[in-house]
């Protein structure tokens, strides 16, 4: 595998900035939402080494306010863009949308539900001015998961490990910081929470490594999960068995390899560039990349609305 050879993205100057779109899915987060789009806000206005930067963030149907809170948000902060489902589809519905609805040169995935702290970021930033690669993901040094989600995890990321042999310590990870044309560009399938392992299979699928860096894992800051246990053990047993047999028709040419997508060098941004976000109608109006119009099978009863 590779890091990403000559196409490696290269940011090398320690006077240059990285330009970030944070992407994430929310679904009945209104006791969360507004937290944490204003910690990824005061984080990305604030750091030295961030360019350019957006907020994409996914409803995924809710039924609570968090729609409106997000719509509220982003009359006064003209950097966060957001997009949604008439009803609920699923997080890695939600997720891939949020995806494709990006526009810089680095995406950032986060969840909506404050388990994941932005100040993360900084253990990534450094090793991306360096060019060290393409996909990052973070590694949860301590998980704040109850011990039967941890049982899960550890188990499918196992069987993740062994399926494409890989050793990653954290397969299941959704912290994770991709060159956009490469994240904008994976062919997502996965309807429900399996989204994060599913984009890890596919990044190594097109003969990349993943460089995981750790990170703090944090308990939600309220609400309660949008998924129950069994169901979602069922799904993710189901799933990663659908990836297994996938990568096993890969290997036996039954399949065709993925088409590696485009990861030419982005243009750094030079340090005096200020650190400001895009303008909403700048975010709505650019082009939508190619993966986009087919993500996750867009339908005409459940139109993706973008602000």
């Amino acid at each position: 595998m590779t890091t990403g050879g000559e196409h490696m993205p290269h940011v090398s100057a320690a006077s240059r900035t990285v330009d970030v779109s944070v992407a994430a899915p929310a679904f009945n987060e209104a006791e969360n939402i507004a937290a944490s789009v204003g910690e990824w806000r005061e984080y990305l206005e604030g750091h030295p080494v961030i360019g350019a930067w957006e907020i994409v963030v996914c409803d995924d149907g809710s039924t609570d306010a968090t729609r409106a809170i997000l719509e509220e948000l982003s009359r006064e902060c003209p950097g966060l863009v957001v997009v949604g489902f008439t009803r609920n589809r699923g997080a890695g519905a939600a997720i891939a949308a949020a995806i494709a609805a990006t526009r810089l040169d680095w995406v950032a995935l986060l969840d909506s539900d404050g388990q994941f702290p932005i100040a993360n970021l900084d253990g990534f930033l450094d090793r991306i001015r360096r060019g060290e690669g393409t996909a990052f993901s973070g590694a949860r040094i301590r998980k704040a998961d109850g011990l039967p989600y941890r049982w899960g995890s550890a188990l499918s990321g196992a069987v993740g490990n062994l399926l494409h042999g890989t050793r990653y310590r954290d397969f299941n990870s959704i912290f994770k910081v991709v060159y956009g044309p490469l994240f904008r560009a994976l062919p997502l399938e996965s309807g429900g929470m399996n989204c994060s392992t599913e984009i890890t299979a596919r990044v190594v699928e097109l003969g990349h490594d993943w460089i995981e860096v750790p990170i703090e894992h944090r308990e939600r800051g309220g609400g309660s999960r949008g998924w129950r246990f069994w169901r979602g053990a069922r799904d993710r047993a189901l799933f990663v068995g659908y990836l297994g047999y996938r990568h096993w028709l890969l290997r036996r040419g039954v399949l065709r390899p993925p088409a590696a997508p485009p990861t030419g060098s982005p243009a750094a941004s030079p340090a005096a560039s200020p650190a400001v976000p895009p303008t909403r109608s700048s975010a709505r109006s650019s082009t939508a990349p190619p993966a986009a119009s087919a993500l996750s099978g867009e339908r005409a009863d459940l139109p993706l609305e973008a602000r």
